[in-house]
């Protein structure tokens, strides 16, 4: 900063899982952070006030004065409900103030919401992220962004007090269609976990060797070397909830630029999440995306 300039002020707008441990780190740095969350009551903002930052109860005061305004929330409808909505962004933050959303919404949306803040003269920023709640709670996420470049350097400072991978991905959208990629690779990479650990049981080999010499390999992957070890202890605690994967996958689909774009190999992960999220009533959607592993189970002789 040159002598004389301030810190921008932040609003960070949903402290779940995820936007807990961000808005946490960014208010760590010493920014001046302002949280807010659609549900009351919720631990994140106990923990951001801890941190130096502060909450408020409404959505206009959070955002009030603030110069970046980042959102971390669920499925396209609140994405837009709290953006773009009557009540929402559009009609509380001022002219030239920067919105940066880190929510998985498609190329699509990303696109509509750019547009409708572009007529208000409030840049937009899709970046959405990679690297699960220990990379949120590390600060070691990959953010990967779409919108104009002069937006994405305006945020960048603060972007990288929450992850060290920011890439700059093209214009509105594209960090929607990173995004979608990677979660491709994540879902079908975890069909690959689970087959190698079912495969290992099959030939009498235990499945933690699978972890211990394979995951150095070129058979590694993140989600053998975090999740696997999770599968061993039967911990399915969400780290990324597979409901919040299916509805990644869904977006998959309704984002395909042509309908020869089969992914069968997606298709596959997906019917097999499904599974496991219609399991115990409906509940095993709350289960992390590691759960896929139940589908697998050996059925009791």
């Amino acid at each position: 900063m040159t002598k004389g300039s301030r810190q921008p002020r932040a609003a960070f707008l949903g402290l779940g899982l995820m936007g807990e441990s961000m808005a946490v780190n960014l208010a760590k740095s010493g920014m001046e952070v302002v949280g807010w969350n659609r549900t009351a009551g919720k631990r994140g903002a106990i923990a951001l006030t801890a941190a130096g930052g502060r909450c408020e109860k409404s959505l206009a005061d959070a955002v009030k004065d603030a110069d970046l305004i980042f959102t971390c929330l669920g499925d396209i409808p609140d994405v837009e409900e709290v953006i773009i909505g009557a009540e929402g962004v559009q009609k509380w933050a001022g002219k030239k103030s920067v919105v940066i959303d880190f929510s998985t919404i498609g190329p699509q949306s990303a696109k509509r919401i750019s547009e409708f803040l572009q007529a208000k003269e409030i840049a937009f920023l899709d970046a959405p992220v990679t690297g699960g709640d220990v990379g949120a709670r590390n600060a070691t996420l990959t953010i990967m962004v779409g919108g104009e470049e002069s937006a994405f350097l305006k945020a960048k400072p603060a972007l990288e007090k929450m992850g060290n991978n920011i890439q700059h991905c093209g214009p509105a959208g594209a960090g929607q269609a990173l995004k979608l990629c990677n979660q491709v690779l994540c879902a079908v990479n975890m069909v690959s976990v689970c087959e190698s650990f079912s495969l290992a049981r099959s030939l009498g080999v235990e499945p933690s060797l699978i972890v211990d010499v394979l995951a150095s390999g070129a058979g590694g992957s993140w989600a053998l070397s975090t999740l696997g070890p999770r599968i061993l202890k039967s911990d399915f605690k969400p780290g990324f909830a597979l409901k919040h994967m299916l509805k990644d996958l869904r977006l998959v689909f309704e984002n395909l630029e042509s309908s020869e774009d089969d992914l069968p190999g997606t298709k596959l992960a997906r019917d097999l999440f499904k599974q496991i999220a219609d399991s115990d009533g409906g509940a095993g959607g709350a289960k992390g995306t590691q759960a896929m592993s139940l589908a697998y189970a050996r059925k009791p002789e």
